[in-house]
Order: structure tokens, then C-alpha cells, then sequence
């Protein structure tokens, strides 16, 4: 369907990749990944025509069609989300453009154009909308909204129109740069299982590990100037790339030792008459070498250790029955929840169901309508969005910016981490002001990290990072040791961080004590009540699955609370212990201080020399209560020590 045949593309001096040769089949599904900087986006505008190869042909098979979907800012103009969804080609664009303006200058009159619309049908116009409606609803799209004009909606909400668009039109190659940026987390698996079915070839660049894995046949990997490509998902991608870096590793090791060897010839013999051609053939023999080049490790990871927060009380933050609404759009009605210490609780349900709206209020982003909000004992929140907003000081560089934090760490240190989330080199000089939203965001997490409250509440912190940056923050956020409360769609991330999942939806708050592969088990029980999955269940049949699900989570919480009863005993008996130990010891103290005194005392006294070996006696016990002093004093500060940390 589509063959590359020895592509090269520079930019600037600079070489992307060369001598890149592919085949793409009907069947394929690829993913497109490499470092940041690589040029992924550069090879989807060759593919599409929008560049021109420096070297090589780019060929597709006669008749192929293909359709693509850009990473930001898709055009919108008039029309509204269902034209847009049922804008495949060109002849039903100005189709629905004659429509409605014949509509328009016809207001109110029953009668209609019967050519436009008979040859609307002809096209198939009418027979698209059923099927644009269904993709747009599982795009999370609202009924109400199919006629609503698109420029009204977000971008993030246009993207997904386009998307809808282009799952309608159906190409034979579907082109998706970064398709998951816009989507929350059940649409975005909605969108999975419906491409899981896709009749066409796909390719795509993602940073969502688990989008990939779910999806592709092969990876593409864009490196050092060079294609590779793998059979697999991402996950065995990763396996074959270390595999062959090991074969390369050995095989670069193997030629610089023959080039040694070679070398050391030649500089040996190369001045003696007998010898001297063959030392010259060495020399030769090392520029005839197909030398092997190692690239930069692709695995290298960035190892930190970052400041971590004060430490907050059991209780962190508790909402007693919220109320909040939209004029008159009731999003919560008396909604009760409370977070504890060192929980990592991901909030997840449908689009609209009113998760960042809790996020917001948890963060006072937003002000409590009805109801209390309560931190718990020392919390100090931070809302990541607000964030962005009020702490980045638009004159500074993003260096300064960064270097504005109360913690102690080096200048190395947080250019380290700047470039981990993708400010390197001279990047670290740009003024703040001339970052775009992703720059900032990004900037925005480097300085929550440097300096992070001890109530952490984040909305889809991934978008704008690449994997590198993503597994960066990962690494960060597992050190945290504070209580952290996210949304986010990359079940990747989720599946790395979360201890704790609520189900937000229809103001309901749904709570499952546990992690989100136990989260995904508990909720097919009870999946007929959610609506999350199709079909259903008959009424007995949903109060059966419903009252199941409550019990396994009820049991499952019971026995989480016992074990937390059972560590809270347990440190209470290791409190007791170490306050006994504490007495002992300076009881110890006191008796050995009373001890040494008496010692001293009795070596002034002239009499205690007057009878032989007194002197030297009493010596060695005051040497030997002096040391047990100083060790009792080692233990009583150890004891104490441990005692203060458990009573924080």
C-alpha cells in the first residue's frame, strides 16, 4: 500500500534520518516512536505530501486513500460538530454548505430543494449521520451537541470531531499523531476498542504505552538519523531494542578490540624497513572497516532525588455534603469523601460527570458552593492547573524560574531535570513568556516537583510530555510522600501510580479501595448500573452484580482497615517499647552521672592513697563508668530519636 524508498530530510544542517526504507500493508498496525526531536512528525508530513523527501520516493498504491489527524489545532469554521463528522469529501462539504444556506434564506417554509437533497443522498450523506451520530457519542459527544456550532467547543473538543470525521470516512491508512492528547479516560477506551475492529491500516505516533500495546503489530522507531523496526507491541518492542543493543554493545566491543590490535601492529613495525608494508596494510585494513557506531542509550534514565514535603496528619483533606452546580446543571448533591496520608487515589468516569470540578474544589481552584471543605493537621495543597497560571513569572527564563524554589539543590541539579522534561541546551534561556501552553505545563511540573505540597491534586499531568518525561515523573511521584489525588487517561501512568480509584458519575462517587487493575475487576460487576459497558443486564441481574461488587469492596475495605488497625497497634506497641527504653536509659544515666561523682570524690580524699592499689581501683571504675556514660548516651539518643519520628 504504501513503500519508502530511501528517504533522507535535514532541516538546518541537521540530518532527521536517511536511507530510510519501509513497506506499509493494508493489514499493519503501526506505532511511530523515538526520542523528542526525532522527527516523528517530519515522516508523517513526508508520507502525507506536506514535505518533500531530500533523497529517496515515498509511493502509494493507486486508489489508497488516507486520512490524518493532526496533533493540535484542526480548522474549524460554520459548521456544526455532525457536518464536520460527516465531512469525508469534498462534494459532501459543499453539499451541506448549499444546505444549509438554501435553508437559511428559506426560513420557515415547509418546502425543501429537492435536487441538493436528492443529490445529498445520492452521495450517501443521509446514511453517514447514524453512523457519525454513534462514533460521536462514543467519543463522549452529547446528543444536544451534534447541532451545535463547533466554534463554540474547546479545541480539544473540535480534535475529537475531526476524529469522528475521520473514523466515518474510514481511509484505507488512518495517519494519528498523538490521537489520545484529547480524549479522557472512557472515551479513550471507547476509541481503543473501536480501532481494535478498524478494517485499514493504521499508523500512529503515541506516548501512551498502553494505547500502543493495545493496538500495534510493529513499532517504528526513529533514532540517531535511522528507521528501526520491530514486530510486537511496545512492550516487546522494548525487549527486541534491548536484545539487539546487546548484540551491537558486543559487536562494537569486538571491533574496537581488532582495531586496537591492528593499530598496535602498525605503530610497532610501521619504522622498520621489513615490516613496514605489512603495518601499512593494517592501517588500511582499519579504514576499510564498516566501523559501528553506538547511539545514545535509549533506556538511559535520569536518577533524582527530590525534596519531599512536610508530613501532614492521618486525616489530608475531607469534603462533608458538597453541593455544586452550574445554574441549573446539579453536578453534586450532599457528596461526602475524604482522603488519607500517602493515598494515591485517581479519579475516573465519564466526560462531564464532574471529575475536575472535584479535583477543583479539592483544591480550592474553585470555591465550595454548599457544604465544608477540611484540610487535616500540617496539609499544604497544590492544584497543578492553578499552578501553571498564578506561579510562572512570564519575565524570567525558564532557568530563573526554576531556580526560584526554597529547596536546596544545585543549579546542575534543576538543569538536569529541566532536561529531562524536554528544556535542554540553550531551551533553559527562553523567556517564560514565549513558552507555549505544553512548555508551560511542563515547566509548571519542575517546579511543583522542586518544591511539592504535601496534598498534590494534578488534571492529566501527561499531555504534553513524551514517554522519557512521563517515566520521569513517574519516578518522581513514587517518591512523593505525600497524598496525591489525579485525573488522568494514560492507564499507563494510572497503573504506576494509583492505590485508589473513585468511580465519579451522575454525582455519584463511587469508591474502590484498591489499585486500577482491581478497580477494572470490581466494576464488571456492577458495569450494568455504570453503564460502561454495552448491553446490560436485567434488573435482578444488576442488583445481583451491584449488591456483589458493594460486598467485595466492603470486604476488601474491612480487611484494609484491619490491617491498618493492625499497623497502628503495632507502632503503638513500638512507641510503648521505646518510651520504656527511654526511661531505662536515663534512669541508667542518672544512676552512672551519681556514680562518677562519688568516684571523683573519693580520689581527691588524701586517706584514698594512704592504702595500696585504692587509688588505681577506683580508676579503672571511673573509667568504666565514664564509658558506659557515653554509650548509654549513644542509646538514649537513638531511642529518642526513633520515638520523635513515629509521634510526627
Amino acid at each position: 500500500m504504501l513503500t519508502i524508498s530511501g528517504v533522507a530530510k535535514s532541516f538546518g544542517g541537521r540530518t532527521l534520518f536517511q536511507d530510510v526504507t519501509l513497506q506499509i500493508n493494508r493489514d499493519n498496525r503501526i506505532g511511530l516512536v523515538g526520542p523528542n526531536g526525532a522527527g516523528k512528525s517530519t515522516f508523517l508530513k513526508l508520507i502525507l505530501g506536506e514535505e518533500t523527501p531530500d533523497e529517496g520516493t515515498i509511493e502509494f498504491q493507486r486508489n489508497t486513500k488516507t486520512g490524518y489527524l493532526p496533533q493540535e489545532s484542526a480548522p474549524v469554521g460554520d459548521e456544526t460538530v455532525l457536518e464536520i463528522a460527516t465531512a469525508i469529501t469534498p462534494e459532501i462539504v459543499r453539499l451541506q454548505k448549499a444546505l444549509k444556506a438554501w435553508e437559511a434564506d428559506h426560513l420557515g417554509e415547509l418546502e425543501h430543494d429537492d435536487d441538493l437533497h436528492a443529490k445529498y443522498d445520492e452521495l450517501g450523506g443521509y446514511q453517514l449521520e447514524p453512523k457519525a451520530k454513534k462514533i460521536l457519542a462514543g467519543l463522549s459527544f452529547r446528543e444536544k451537541d451534534f447541532d451545535r456550532p463547533a466554534k463554540e467547543l474547546s479545541g480539544g473538543w473540535v480534535m475529537r470531531a475531526h476524529l469522528a470525521r475521520l473514523l466515518v470516512q474510514q481511509p484505507d491508512l488512518l495517519i494519528l499523531d498523538e490521537p489520545t492528547n484529547h480524549l479522557d479516560l472512557e472515551s479513550l477506551i471507547w476509541f481503543q476498542d473501536y480501532l481494535k475492529g478498524y478494517d485499514g491500516a493504521i499508523l500512529m505516533i503515541s506516548h501512551d504505552r498502553e494505547f500502543l500495546n493495545q493496538l500495534v503489530g510493529h513499532i517504528i522507531e526513529l533514532r540517531g538519523g535511522k528507521a528501526y523496526r520491530y514486530t510486537g507491541n511496545y512492550e516487546k518492542f522494548l525487549v527486541q531494542r534491548e536484545a539487539n543493543e546487546a548484540q551491537l554493545i558486543a559487536a562494537y566491543k569486538n571491533q574496537q578490540k581488532e582495531i586496537e590490535r591492528l593499530q598496535t601492529f602498525a605503530d610497532r613495525f610501521r619504522a622498520k624497513a621489513s615490516k613496514a608494508s605489512q603495518a601499512q596494510s593494517k592501517l588500511k585494513q582499519i579504514d576499510r572497516m564498516e566501523k559501528i557506531e553506538l547511539p545514545d542509550d535509549p533506556t538511559a534514565q535520569i536518577g533524582f532525588s527530590f525534596p519531599q514535603p512536610q508530613r501532614s496528619g492521618h486525616r489530608v483533606i475531607t469534603l462533608k455534603e458538597m453541593h455544586h452546580a452550574y445554574g441549573q446543571n446539579v453536578i453534586y448533591q450532599g457528596v461526602d469523601f475524604e482522603a488519607t496520608r500517602g493515598q494515591r487515589v485517581v479519579l475516573v468516569g465519564p466526560n462531564g460527570a464532574g471529575k475536575s470540578t472535584l479535583l477543583k474544589i479539592l483544591g480550592a481552584a474553585m470555591p465550595i458552593q454548599q457544604g465544608e471543605r477540611e484540610l487535616g493537621h500540617n496539609v499544604k495543597s497544590g492544584y497543578y492547573s492553578q499552578y501553571r497560571i498564578e506561579m510562572l513569572q512570564p519575565d524570567r527564563t525558564v532557568l530563573e524560574e526554576a531556580l526560584d524554589t526554597p529547596q536546596k539543590v544545585t543549579e546542575q541539579f534543576i538543569r538536569t531535570l529541566l532536561g529531562s522534561f524536554l528544556f535542554r541546551g540553550d531551551d533553559v534561556f527562553k523567556p517564560v513568556k514565549v513558552l507555549s501552553g505544553g512548555e508551560k505545563s511542563r515547566l509548571a511540573l519542575v517546579k511543583l516537583l522542586l518544591d511539592p505540597p504535601n496534598l498534590l491534586l494534578m488534571d492529566e499531568p501527561t499531555t504534553h510530555l513524551d514517554m522519557p518525561s512521563i517515566d520521569a515523573l513517574i519516578y518522581a511521584l513514587q517518591q512523593f510522600e505525600g497524598t496525591l489525588i489525579f485525573i488522568s487517561h494514560d492507564v499507563y501512568f494510572i497503573k504506576a501510580l494509583s492505590n485508589h480509584v473513585v468511580h465519579v458519575n451522575a454525582g455519584v462517587l463511587t469508591h474502590y479501595s484498591g489499585n486500577y487493575d482491581y478497580y477494572l475487576e470490581k466494576s464488571k460487576a456492577d458495569s450494568a448500573r455504570s453503564g460502561l459497558t454495552a448491553g446490560g443486564a436485567s434488573g435482578a441481574a444488576a442488583k445481583a452484580a451491584k449488591v456483589k461488587a458493594d460486598q467485595d469492596d466492603s470486604n476488601y475495605r474491612k480487611e484494609q482497615k484491619r490491617q491498618e488497625a493492625a499497623t497502628r497497634q503495632a507502632q503503638a506497641d513500638t512507641r510503648k517499647q521505646l518510651q520504656k527504653q527511654v526511661t531505662a536509659l536515663e534512669q541508667t544515666i542518672a544512676r552512672l552521672e551519681t556514680r562518677q561523682k562519688e568516684l571523683a570524690a573519693e580520689l581527691e580524699k588524701p586517706e584514698t592513697y594512704e592504702k595500696a592499689g585504692s587509688a588505681m581501683a577506683i580508676n579503672r571504675e571511673l573509667s568504666d563508668v565514664t564509658a558506659e556514660i557515653e554509650q548509654a548516651h549513644k542509646d538514649w539518643e537513638a531511642a529518642a530519636l526513633k520515638l520523635e519520628q513515629l509521634a510526627t
